[in-house]
Formats: structure tokens, C-alpha cells, sequence
């Protein structure tokens, strides 16, 4: 049976390259060809030969165990380090949803399962009407979301599994990974928000900005 998820987090910046490289490893190791997909990278530098590289698309790149092209698992890679639809705009281009679930659905076809990582939040703007949550129903993926554990948390998550819920989308699971070593009161926010997300925890990850994502516990979500 063919799996796929679509990862995104409370914020931009709350580990969800992390937790997507991490989710690969743990497919990989449960015996499925799994691949990794950027589909909208922003921020980018190119090359020796002039191509751009992005670091969160090249991360999935690394702990996928199926190699394909970069126009499928990165299709829109912009130079810029802003919203996509700024980036995008600043390329003189436009992200349009069609052509990237078209570049999902071949992935489908060569992996056994595929972990799509969304850009910023969960509303971050693609186009002028279009969000990373349009691009998420269009892929009618499962979702994962990354919880930054930090102050004001718990507000971003409820938030988005609300909008995740209000696009008849489900909720796989979520993950917790604690960003701030001297918040206060880590536990007591855990616990709220095991109680109120309405998804199984898949990991919960201490403060270590070296730990490899191979080695980080994360549960497999049960689809």
C-alpha cells in the first residue's frame, strides 16, 4: 500500500525539514522506497554549475532512499528568502498547484511512500489566491504538523488543526519539538496539547540542534 503525508508546522522555522527527513528514515527502515518532495523551496543559491540549491529541499534530498530529477522532488526552487508568492514574484514567475500535484503523482509511481514538506505555515501564500493549504487539498494528503514548543504554541496549533480540519483534511499526528530550552512550563503545554490536538504525538524531540534526523524517535502514522 502506497503512503503519502503532507508535513507543516505552527511557524516557518519550527523543524519541519527536521521532521520530514526523520519521517523518511523511519519509512526507509520499515522496508518502504521512500522519497522526499520540496515542492516550493524560497531561498536558494546556486551551484558550481549554476543551479539552484535549496537547503531544506537538499535535506530530503539526502535521507530519501529513491533518487529522482530535482524537477520532481524540488519543481519550484526561488532564490529568494521570503513568502513564496514574493519570491515567486520577484523571479517573475507564478507557483501554480497543478503542474506540482502533477510532479507528486509521478513521484507516486517510482516510491513506496512520499513525504511532502509544505513552505512556512500552513495559510503561507503560493500565488495571490493561493495557499500552501490549497496545494495540501489538492494532494489530498494526510497531515503531520510540527509544533514549535515555544511561547504562543499553543494558540498556532489549535489554530491549524482547525484549518486542517476546515479543509476535510485529517490530522495523522503531530510532533513536538521543543525549541526554547528555558521555556517555562514545557510539560504542562505538552499535555494541553496532547489533549487538544485530536492526533496521536509521533515524537517528542528535546532541545539538540545537532541531533541527526536518523536518529530522532518518530512514530509511523497509521493511515
Amino acid at each position: 500500500m502506497r503512503q503519502a503525508f503532507f508535513i507543516t508546522g505552527t511557524d516557518t522555522g519550527v523543524g519541519k525539514s527536521r521532521a520530514s527527513a526523520a519521517l523518511l528514515h523511519a519509512l526507509a527502515r520499515s522496508g518502504l522506497r521512500a522519497v522526499g518532495m520540496k515542492p516550493v523551496a524560497a531561498g536558494a543559491a546556486p551551484d558550481v554549475d549554476g543551479v539552484l540549491q535549496n537547503e531544506d529541499a537538499l535535506a530530503l534530498r539526502a535521507a530519501s532512499n529513491v533518487r529522482v530529477p530535482p524537477e520532481l522532488d524540488n519543481p519550484v526552487c526561488l532564490v529568494d528568502a521570503t513568502s513564496p508568492h514574493i519570491a515567486a514574484r520577484n523571479a517573475g514567475v507564478r507557483i501554480d498547484i497543478e503542474p506540482i500535484a502533477a510532479r507528486f503523482k509521478e513521484l507516486q509511481t517510482l516510491a513506496d511512500a512520499v513525504v511532502v514538506e509544505g513552505a512556512g505555515g500552513f495559510l503561507v501564500p503560493l500565488n495571490e489566491s493561493q495557499t500552501g493549504a490549497d496545494l495540501a487539498v489538492a494532494l489530498q494528503l494526510p497531515v503531520i504538523l510540527v509544533v514549535g514548543l515555544r511561547l504562543g504554541c499553543l494558540n498556532h496549533a489549535l489554530l491549524t488543526r482547525d484549518a486542517i480540519a476546515a479543509r476535510g483534511l485529517a490530522l495523522a499526528g503531530w510532533i513536538c519539538n521543543r525549541l526554547d530550552p528555558a521555556m517555562p512550563e514545557q510539560a504542562a503545554n505538552l499535555d494541553y496539547l496532547q489533549a487538544q490536538l485530536g492526533a496521536p504525538l509521533l515524537g517528542d524531540w528535546a532541545f539538540d540542534p545537532q541531533a541527526r534526523p536518523a536518529d530522532l524517535k518518530i512514530e509511523l502514522p497509521r493511515v
